[in-house]
């Protein structure tokens, strides 16, 4: 048997952490047994401009690496600069192109009486439903009393003004079982099922029924989604046992909750979860990354449980993939550092947690700080040069980016070191893209060295000893020796020459390695910024 597994996102304008995380599972599972993954879009609701709001979803799937084999075609991404055509044999992919194919599988469940048309207004519906409250029934069944299960009735309740939806005819008696590949087996009493609608009085059809229809066409094996679809399943099954199609095997993962919680997460509680420290912390890194981009960062368009948030600020695929993949899942109990390469290699559903798996922020985090640390410079340097032009520090477009600027978007990550844990961090230092005029000053550093005129004096001496050396270009090694022989020879503490001297050369009083600095901006823009500072002290 091929392996075939499927992800049915609906064009919502966004993809849900929670989403994603599934996508990911059946991927990862499809690629783990050498199967096909396919992309099917549900796209039933007429209300929506399909291809703006599918967007997002299409890009922030190849984004993380997530390609599919069969399904609409791929837009342009890292791996294919133009996109890719993709396509497949059981085209459209789109339900809202399949609604003939829906429309014989109503009238062959009608057909075969394993479906009726049921003429029953809605608060004659809700009135059953309520007597049997009142009455402390311990099930309600709806009666079918306006079913019209012959030709003339039909013609009678039509002639009342009446229109008809096309309802399942459930079994009333059994018991249903599943053997769940996540939650082992799983029992339903068909008698607690009610006669659910599968057409609607326009004509339009119901989630259930399209996706027991297409999983059939496209040969899906293995159907894994959202615990949440659990309940779900026995009316599929009926439908698609009715219909004479194979049973796949089923697969409920468990949702994404809050953070420690047991609560589904949502996009609509951010307020909530910004209570929470790690949470906060992470948003709050992000709206720094995005203001300096000036991005807008509303909670409606700027959301952590969004999957494009990650993107916007600089995150890295694998670090969100790495993370998402231990969300539910586990090899061990210890390995949590993961290649794309080792999830596919070990990757199976008995692995899978039957509990909601709670998004931890700050764990996240620290995976991305990881997946950030181990990079290469030179990988470092094309994700964040982006960033550094969108902030303004190189101004120019990307087009026109030289050589020189590489290098110092290079020699600023590389002094930098663990400070950037995000592409977007290069924002963060704007003071070696400037000249020595625009330098801005931070005020309370400021204050703090004015206060200490013995550096400020130590300052004004080491300024011609920098001018002295012969080349232009510096070295860390080189001002490490001549600062440390300019404290020998006057005797002085080196925290204070230290003090004024990064403050003088970034406007601020922390920051990465001053040696570091002086070798990023050369002699002549030290000493320019040098002389800056104690001209701005002297005219006090």
């Amino acid at each position: 048997m091929t392996v075939r597994t499927r992800f049915a996102p609906s064009p919502t304008g966004y993809l849900h952490i929670g989403g994603v995380r599934t996508a990911l599972f059946n991927w990862l599972f499809a690629r783990s047994q050498g199967g096909q993954f396919i992309l099917r879009i549900d796209d039933t609701d007429q209300q929506r401009n399909v291809e703006e709001a599918l967007a997002p979803i299409l890009h922030g799937l190849l984004w993380l690496g997530i390609d599919w084999d069969e399904g609409p075609d791929q837009p342009p991404s890292v791996k294919h600069s133009e996109g890719r055509k993709v396509g497949g044999p059981h085209m459209p992919y789109y339900q809202s192109q399949r609604t003939a194919k829906y429309q014989a599988a109503v009238d062959r469940l009608l057909e075969i009486g394993a479906a009726y048309r049921d003429y029953a207004r809605s608060e004659e519906v809700q009135a059953e439903r309520e007597a049997a409250e009142k009455a402390k029934l311990p099930i309600w069944r709806y009666s079918r009393a306006w079913a019209g299960d012959t030709a003339e009735k039909c013609r009678q309740l039509e002639a009342e003004g009446r229109t008809a939806v096309v309802r399942l005819k459930m079994p009333d008696s059994g018991v249903l079982v599943i053997d769940d590949l996540v939650r082992g087996q799983v029992e339903f009493d068909w008698a607690r099922e009610q006669d659910h609608v599968i057409q609607r009085a326009d004509g339009s059809f119901i989630y259930h029924l399209a996706n027991v229809v297409d999983d059939e066409e496209f040969q899906i094996s293995h159907v894994i989604r959202a615990e949440e679809h659990l309940s779900n399943t026995p009316r599929q099954i009926f439908m698609l046992e009715a219909l004479g199609y194979k049973r796949p095997q089923y697969a409920h993962l468990p949702f994404v909750a809050e953070p420690g919680s047991h609560t589904k997460l949502s996009k609509r509680k951010l307020a909530k979860y910004l209570k929470q420290k790690d949470f906060a912390n992470l948003v709050n890194h992000a709206n720094h990354i995005a203001e300096a981009l000036g991005m807008a960062t509303t909670l409606d368009a700027f959301n952590p449980v969004v999957t494009d948030f990650y993107e916007q600020v600089g995150y890295l695929p694998e670090a969100l993939v790495n993370y998402l993949c231990l969300l539910g899942w586990s090899l061990d109990d210890h390995t949590d550092h993961l290649t794309i390469d080792q999830m596919i290699r070990h990757f199976t559903l008995e692995r899978v947690n039957k509990s909601a798996a709670s998004f931890d922020p700050g764990k996240l985090f620290a995976f991305e700080e990881r997946h950030m640390r181990e990079l290469p410079i030179d990988r470092k340097v094309e994700l964040a040069l982006p960033f550094a032009v969108r902030a303004g520090l190189l101004k120019k477009p990307f087009s026109e980016v030289s050589a020189a600027d590489r290098r110092r978007v290079g020699q600023v990550l590389a002094a930098a070191g663990d400070r950037i844990r995000t592409a977007g961090d290069i924002v963060d230092y704007t003071d070696f893209f400037v000249t020595a005029a625009e330098l801005p000053y931070d005020e309370k550093a400021l204050e703090k060295v004015k206060k200490k005129a013995d550096a400020i004096l130590l300052l004004a001496k080491f300024a011609p000893m920098l001018e002295s050396l012969d080349s232009e270009e510096l070295t860390a090694a080189i001002t490490d020796a001549l600062v440390h022989q300019f404290v020998e020879a006057e005797q002085c503490k080196i925290g204070d020459l230290i003090l004024a001297l990064r403050f003088a050369l970034t406007g601020k009083g922390v920051g990465f390695g001053l040696f570091e600095a002086m070798e990023i901006l050369g002699k002549t823009e030290s000493i320019v910024r040098i002389e800056r500072l104690l001209k701005a002290v002297s005219a006090e």
